[in-house]
């Protein structure tokens, strides 16, 4: 039988972000409902699989078997949960190691690169419940659950709707030692000098960074690069921004900076990055985020970014159900279909 992983991360969409900016908070109750309707996508195909889950302290997991439906095999991982990032990457790491079909991902692109750190080439189909949702889409949980069915019993082949993300791999060289940290989609510089609440939320202390896609629909630094210059997701390569105070810039931009959050920034320098071309920032005193996310504190250290090209492979969802429609996966013969109501 087909397997599929689902991680459902309960701290994401639940930061200051989403307080500070005004944008709606994401509940255990909403992740709870969005995870049945992924099950439930499960059995729109006729092999349809099993599912591993995430254990958590929330009881979203509990909740979930509780509600499966009868069609579907489900149960939880045994492992240890420490109700901390490692959960997640622990997660993927045994849902590759048992080899599942595709994982479903319900959080944000911190969840999302947790899961990308350990999940190797499984295919990732990766819903938005976080707070900074440039990778993960808003799709529908159901739909989400028959894309992810119809890789992991191989209806679709992964080969056929499946992009490899980029990701990024910044290096700081500081007095006191090397520090690394690895972003899917944004690797930022902030000139505030410690993590605090973590999140990146006054456009004032933003300096730039490198971004593996940029888009004007996406948040955060991609959204800059993409009002400027725009990168797919799947292309090689990326964008190094560096910005200045916009009162004394020549050339400035509007962009979502975070949910609720829309700011005029100054630019110095936009330019497209080749991958694994390096770039570097001197920050005297600050912090190198990931995602929109603040994570080393350095002073007196130069960072090297680099765009790599073997980030997790993501589900395109429309092309699964696209190519699973022509392929057939959803004509029941008869004794496959599902018994009339009785009048």
């Amino acid at each position: 039988m087909a397997r599929v992983g689902l991680v459902v991360n309960p701290a994401a969409g639940r930061d200051i972000r989403r307080l500070t900016g005004g944008a709606s908070v994401v509940d255990n109750y909403a992740k709870r409902r969005v995870a049945d309707c992924v099950l439930e996508g499960l059995t729109a195909v006729a092999d349809r699989p099993s599912v591993r889950l995430m254990p958590d302290r929330s009881g979203i997991a509990d909740h979930i078997l509780e509600e499966a439906p009868d069609a579907i095999e489900a149960e939880a991982l045994e492992m240890p949960v420490e109700n901390t990032a490692a959960d997640t990457r622990r997660a993927a790491a045994r849902f590759r190691e048992a080899g599942v079909g595709a994982v479903v991902v319900l959080g944000g692109d911190g969840t999302t690169r947790d899961v990308a750190s350990e999940i190797g080439s499984v295919p990732v189909v990766a819903v938005s419940t976080g707070t900074n949702n440039v990778v993960p889409s808003a799709v529908d949980g159901t739909v989400a659950g028959v894309a992810a069915a119809l890789v992991a019993t191989g209806a679709v082949l992964a080969a056929d709707v499946v992009d490899r993300h980029g990701r990024i791999e910044a290096r700081a060289e500081t007095p006191n030692g090397e520090k690394r940290l690895t972003a899917l989609a944004a690797a930022e510089v902030s000139s505030r000098s410690f993590i605090g609440s973590r999140a990146l939320l006054d456009p004032d202390d933003l300096r730039g960074g490198v971004v593996s896609r940029a888009r004007p629909g996406d948040i955060g630094l991609p959204a800059i690069a993409g009002a400027l210059e725009p990168v797919a997701p799947d292309e090689p390569g990326g964008v190094a921004v560096r910005l200045t105070d916009p009162e004394n810039s020549p050339r400035t931009a509007r962009a979502v900076l975070a949910p609720g959050v829309v700011a005029t920034v100054g630019i110095e320098s936009c330019e497209r990055v080749d991958s694994d071309e390096p770039v570097t920032f001197e920050v005297p005193d600050g912090v190198v985020g990931a995602d929109g996310e603040r994570e080393l504190e350095l002073t007196d250290a130069s960072v090297e970014f680099r765009v790599r090209s073997d980030g997790p492979r993501l589900v395109d969802v429309d092309a699964a159900l696209t190519i699973g429609a022509n392929a057939g996966a959803f004509a029941l013969e008869a004794t496959d279909a599902p018994p009339a109501p009785e009048d």
